[in-house]
């Protein structure tokens, strides 16, 4: 039989609860991907702190099916760097269809991809699809929806903490395998540059869909 154990729960008004999701809403209405990256470190301590914000991320049968390799040295981000931007310059010129072309306009993007290198911190988040336990193989469920609100508990966390990041998915990653070396059993899922805003950061003035555009209050027929 599973164990179990008292939830830990603190009961709080309803005037308390919207205050705190009022707040939390207007501090992720400012959160924006930033490309332009200051010079200053990020402490292992508060990178630490925002990862364990992310493991604690439901998942399938609670399989926590991710791995979260932190680069900070400045030649292996070199190296991520120059592997990116090669499958980038081939998908900007040769991959994407004219229409997804036209939509990255608006964001100013192009295959040069020097936020790589800028940033003091490089969070590669890679899918585990299976573990091998006992020498056999035990399969993780939902892997990439599992994996996909991880990284959601860690963009917010770092939007909390006072920093700024972006999500990064050239296509194919499959370089990261090979360069950070991780086993066969984990697949790359997205490369997430972390750390401070330039002094001089922009962002392209872009907008979000208006609440009626994408929330729906059910009503039977």
């Amino acid at each position: 039989m599973p164990e179990f154990i008292p939830l830990q729960f603190t009961p709080l008004s309803e005037e308390e609860q919207l205050r705190r999701a009022n707040a939390f809403y207007k501090q992720c209405a400012m959160r924006r991907t930033v490309r332009q990256f200051a010079p200053h470190p990020v402490s292992r301590e508060l990178l630490m702190t925002l990862l364990r914000t992310a493991g604690t991320a439901p998942s399938g049968a609670n399989r926590q099916p991710w791995q979260f390799v932190v680069v900070t040295d400045q030649e292996t981000k070199r190296k991520i760097r120059i592997a990116a931007e090669k499958e980038e310059k081939e998908s900007y010129e040769e991959r994407m269809p004219e229409q997804w072309l036209k939509d990255l306009e608006v964001l100013g993007t192009d295959w040069h991809k020097e936020f790589l290198e800028q940033a003091p911190a490089l969070i590669v988040v890679f899918a585990v699809n299976y573990d091998l336990e006992d020498g056999k193989v035990h399969k993780n469920y939902y892997v990439k929806e599992s994996v996909g609100i991880a990284v959601g508990f860690f963009l917010a966390a770092v939007h909390h903490a006072g920093l700024v990041s972006l999500t990064h998915t050239p296509s194919p990653m499959n370089f990261l395998q090979k360069i950070l070396h991780r086993p066969e059993n984990e697949r790359p899922y997205m490369l997430i540059p972390v750390g401070y805003p330039a002094a001089d950061a922009v962002v392209p003035a872009i907008g979000r869909k208006r609440t009626d555009e994408y929330i729906l209050w059910h009503r039977e027929p």
